[in-house]
């Protein structure tokens, strides 16, 4: 009678490294990873060594030196005698603005377009095809200097709005259009429950989040009884009390109040000023952008079988209804990738704000004081990392939307 046991472990040999496919590819991503450590030590000590021959080294005490220049459109308080940290700061939440309501018009725009491109109405689809190809196809920046170069030659200017006879009136005694920007009234807390204004919008903020968070757990019960009995519940004056009570609540306690801009010398004063700049790069961003997210949208329905879309019609819901809750959320999985990319690039090309002179942080950081204190690769290096993390922050929050509107298979 014959016994079986185990073959005999191998013992491990250094040729298996290459031999061995199990290990063959980890031997050559090592590899690899050593070759780019290695590359990424010579430069960056040749980097040093030329550095320290010509007498220079690597320091951000810039930082803490006045300004010296004075930024006109900002969100926080600045002047003249701030710091190139403080005009940085002015600089990022300028280019933040700007990206983040490049990206909301961009989408508003890409949507319809993309759904109007696939109308049954010949003129519509064909007028949505026509601003497609010409925006996507003209450079962004070109949109830029045009959009800016109508704004300031066809807006009237301050002086228009005085005198007996002004050739030019606000609208609703409340918003003046003029060639140097938007002025609209100012929201303001006259009895804020905190010293600092800042404090008082946080509230704000806190309270709209909670709102969010109540109506969201409303729904979701509502989607809850409808799975168990066929019926959903009304939940329209719920969201909207869960809403409104509070902020009117709150915004009775803290006494809100506008402030309205008024003409003054040669200029409005108060009120909330949108520069012709910002106006010009926030509305090229989003017609330049939103034409390729158009292109996404269309993709992204056209994936979804024809079969969904007339199963719909069967049952008797409406064309709008069908396109609402039955397309587009099952051509979401195809549209957020590449939306992804879009809102990448919409960050990425407010770098072009220089050109109509509006202060981002390449403006300020990799502009004027890079030019003032000549330390060139501390900027571009702060530069760097400040587009590397907001890339990488829209990308997760993204995916993350992305991982919980993906369709789920049994």
């Amino acid at each position: 009678m014959t016994t079986l046991t185990d073959p005999p472990k191998e013992s491990f040999r250094l040729s298996m490294l290459l031999n061995d496919t199990r290990y063959r590819s980890l031997t050559f991503q090592a590899v690899a990873a050593i070759a780019l450590a290695l590359a990424i030590w010579y430069l960056g000590n040749n980097l040093i060594q030329n550095l320290r021959a010509a007498g220079l080294n690597i320091s951000y005490s810039f930082l803490g030196d006045s300004a010296g220049y004075d930024i006109n459109q900002r969100l926080i308080e600045y002047d003249s005698q701030s710091s190139h940290a403080r005009a940085a700061l002015v600089g990022l939440l300028n280019t933040l603005l700007v990206a983040f309501l490049a990206c909301i018009t961009a989408t508003v725009f890409g949507v319809i377009a993309g759904v109007l491109r696939l109308s049954n109405n010949w003129i519509v689809s064909k007028l949505m095809a026509v601003y497609v190809e010409i925006f996507r196809n003209i450079p962004v920046l070109i949109w830029i200097i045009i959009i800016f170069t109508i704004m300031t030659a066809v807006m009237p200017g301050p002086r228009e709005f005085r005198g007996d006879t002004p050739t030019a009136s606000m609208a609703l005694d409340l918003f003046a259009f003029t060639n140097r920007g938007v002025y609209t009234p100012m929201p303001f807390f006259e009895n804020g429950l905190f010293g600092s204004a800042t404090l008082n919008w946080v509230l704000v903020l806190l309270v709209a989040v909670g709102s969010w968070y109540a109506t969201r757990a409303v729904n979701t019960r509502a989607t809850n009884t409808q799975a168990e009995t066929g019926v959903r519940p009304n939940t329209l004056w719920t969201n909207l009390a869960i809403w409104l009570v509070p902020f009117i609540a709150l915004m009775f306690i803290m006494g809100l109040a506008w402030e309205v801009p008024e003409l003054k010398g040669f200029n409005f004063k108060g009120g909330i000023k949108i520069g012709g700049p910002l106006i010009a790069l926030w509305f090229a961003l989003s017609i330049y952008t939103g034409a390729f997210i158009a292109e996404n949208v269309r993709a992204g329905i056209q994936a979804v079988s024809k079969g969904q879309t007339e199963a719909a019609s069967a049952l008797g819901l409406r064309p709008n209804k069908v396109m609402n809750l039955v397309i587009l959320p099952q051509a979401l999985r195809v549209i957020i990738p590449p939306l992804i990319s879009q809102y990448l690039n919409i960050t990425k090309n407010s770098s072009l704000a220089i050109a109509v002179g509006y202060a981002d942080i390449t403006a300020t950081l990799g502009g004027i004081t890079l030019n003032q204190t000549g330390r060139a690769i501390e900027c571009v290096l702060l530069l760097m990392l400040f587009y590397l993390t907001a890339s990488l922050l829209i990308s997760m929050a993204m995916n993350v939307y992305n991982a919980s509107v993906k369709l789920e298979e049994r």
